[in-house]
C-alpha cells in the first residue's frame, strides 16, 4: 500500500524523479574521469542558460569578462565571482531566471542563521536532489516508502499537529513529539517494525540517552540511522550504536544546495558529483548546482569549513570525491580581550583531545561578553581529561580569554537546531 501511496505522490508533486534515480544508480560506479567530464558538461549548460535568463549572473559574469564560450575546463569556474547567502536574499528576484518553466516548486531555508531564504527550484533540480537522497537510501537497501521514524521539529498547534500526523501516516512514518516517557515509549512500541530513523541528530541522541537511563527494552532491526542538518558528535555515537544498534550516519547538504554528500557503508561521505561541483578554498566549501536553473547557485559559500579527499579509493568502488569532515559553520567570531579567532577552535580543542586521549566530549560554547567563554559539558570530566581542557584552551587562547567550564548541563537551545557555538556579543 505504502508503495502505490508513494509512487501516486511522485506523479503528482515530480515525474521526473523516476529518470533521475534510474541516471544516479547508473552512474553510481562511474569512474573519477567520467564524472568531472559530465560535471564540465553540465557546467556550460548552466552558466551559459545564467547568463542568458539571469539579470544578475550576467551581470557579473560581464564585470568580470568572463562569456560562458571561454569555460573551457572545471578550473575556469574560478573565474566567476562566488555568491553568498546574503546576496541570494538581497538580489533574489534578479537571481531567479526570466525563462517560463510549466512548473517550479517552492523552498525555502530553515533560517537558523538568522535569515531565511526563499526560491524556485525547477523540476529537474528537484529530482536531482530527492534522486541523490534515495541512491543514499539504497546503499542501505531502503526504499522511500519503507517504515521510518522521524526526529524533526514539531508544532504546538492543534490543527498543524494532526495534519502532521495524517502526513505521516501516508509516507509511512512515525515521529516523537515530546521527551515525555509515555511519548518515548510510544515511539520504542513503533520501533519493532521500522526499517531506518533519520532526522536532527542531538535529538536522536537524547531520545538515545534516555532510553539508556531509563533501561528500557527495546526491539528493533535497523537498517540505517541518519543525522542531517546538524554536527554530529562523536560522543552521540556510542550511545546511539548501543540502544539503536547502528551508529548515526551523515546526509549533508542544504535547501539551497541540494545533497553534497551522503555516507556510503564504508563510513565515506561521497559528494554528488552528478548534481553539483564542490570547491575547498582556505577551508570553506563552495558549491555549484548544476541543475539550479530556476534560481542559478553557481559558487554558493555554504557558510562551512569542510575537509575533502580526493586521492582515497573507497572500499564501496565508488570514486566520488570524498568529504571527510565537516568541521561546523563560519559563525561569529570568538572575541577575545585583544585578538579574535575564528570558531573552528573550538573543533580543533576538542579534536585534539579526542586524538589524545579517545575521550569525545558533548559540548557547546557560548560568549556573553568579550574576553569571556563558558564551556558547557553535557557529562562530568575526569580531572586528567578537565586538565587537558583547560591546558587546549590555553594553548589556542593564552591569557586573552577567561573561561567557565560547567559541567553536567544542558545545552543551550534557542529554537531550530543545535548549534556548537552561540555569540550574544554585538561585533561592529
Amino acid at each position: 500500500m505504502y508503495k502505490w501511496i508513494y509512487k501516486q505522490g511522485v506523479k503528482r508533486r515530480n515525474h521526473l524523479l523516476p529518470t533521475a534515480e534510474n541516471f544516479l544508480q547508473g552512474t553510481d560506479k562511474w569512474s573519477r574521469a567520467e564524472l568531472e567530464a559530465y560535471q564540465l558538461e553540465k557546467l556550460k549548460v548552466l552558466v551559459s542558460w545564467a547568463y542568458k535568463h539571469s539579470e544578475h549572473y550576467r551581470r557579473k559574469l560581464d564585470e568580470a569578462n568572463m562569456h560562458p564560450t571561454q569555460l573551457q575546463t572545471l578550473a575556469d569556474l574560478q573565474r566567476i565571482p562566488p555568491i553568498t547567502k546574503k546576496t541570494l536574499i538581497e538580489e533574489n528576484e534578479a537571481i531567479h531566471a526570466t525563462a517560463n518553466f510549466k512548473r517550479l516548486i517552492y523552498s525555502e531555508t530553515s533560517g537558523s542563521t538568522g535569515s531565511p531564504l526563499t526560491f524556485y527550484r525547477n523540476l529537474e533540480w528537484d529530482a536531482r536532489h530527492r534522486a541523490a537522497i534515495h541512491r543514499g537510501y539504497s546503499w542501505y537497501d531502503i526504499q522511500p516508502w519503507d517504515r521510518n521514524g522521524y526526529f524533526w521539529g514539531y508544532n504546538l498547534d492543534v490543527k498543524k499537529h494532526w495534519k502532521l500526523k495524517i502526513m505521516d501516516k501516508l509516507v509511512n512514518r512515525f515521529r516523537i513529539f515530546s521527551y515525555e516517557k509515555k511519548e518515548i515509549l510510544t515511539f520504542i512500541k513503533n520501533l519493532n517494525r521500522a526499517d531506518y530513523l533519520e532526522g536532527y541528530s542531538s535529538m536522536i541522541y537524547y531520545v538515545a540517552r534516555k532510553i539508556e537511563q531509563e533501561n528500557i527494552a527495546i526491539n528493533t532491526n535497523l537498517k540505517m540511522i541518519k543525522g542531517t542538518s546538524e554536527k554530529i558528535f562523536d560522543a552521540y555515537q556510542p550511545t546511539v550504536k548501543k540502544v539503536f544498534g547502528r551508529k548515526i550516519i551523515s546526509e549533508y547538504g542544504a535547501a539551497e544546495t541540494g545533497i553534497i554528500a551522503f555516507e556510503c557503508p564504508e563510513g565515506n561521505m561521497h559528494t554528488t558529483m552528478e548534481n553539483v561541483i564542490v570547491e575547498v578554498i582556505e577551508g570553506e566549501i563552495y558549491v555549484t548546482n548544476l541543475f539550479s536553473h530556476s534560481f542559478p547557485i553557481i559558487r554558493y559559500a555554504l557558510g562551512d569549513y569542510v575537509e575533502i579527499d580526493t586521492e582515497t579509493k573507497c572500499a564501496c568502488g565508488r570514486e566520488h570525491t570524498i568529504v571527510t569532515s565537516v568541521m561546523g559553520r563560519i559563525g561569529k567570531e570568538i572575541i577575545g580581550h585583544q585578538e579574535t579567532y575564528p570558531s573552528l577552535t573550538f573543533y580543533y580543542i576538542f579534536k585534539n583531545i579526542v586524538m589524545d586521549s579517545g575521550d569525545a566530549i558533548r559540548y557547546q560554547v557560548l560568549q556573553h561578553q568579550k574576553g569571556h567563554l563558558e564551556f558547557r559539558l553535557e557529562q562530568h570530566l575526569s580531572p586528567s581529561i578537565r586538565k587537558q581542557l583547560e591546558a587546549e584552551i590555553v594553548k589556542y587562547f593564552a591569557q586573552d580569554m577567561k573561561y567557565d567550564i560547567r559541567e553536567g548541563v544542558d545545552f543551550y537551545r534557542d529554537g531550530g537546531k543545535l548549534k556548537d557555538f552561540v555569540s550574544f556579543v554585538e561585533t561592529v
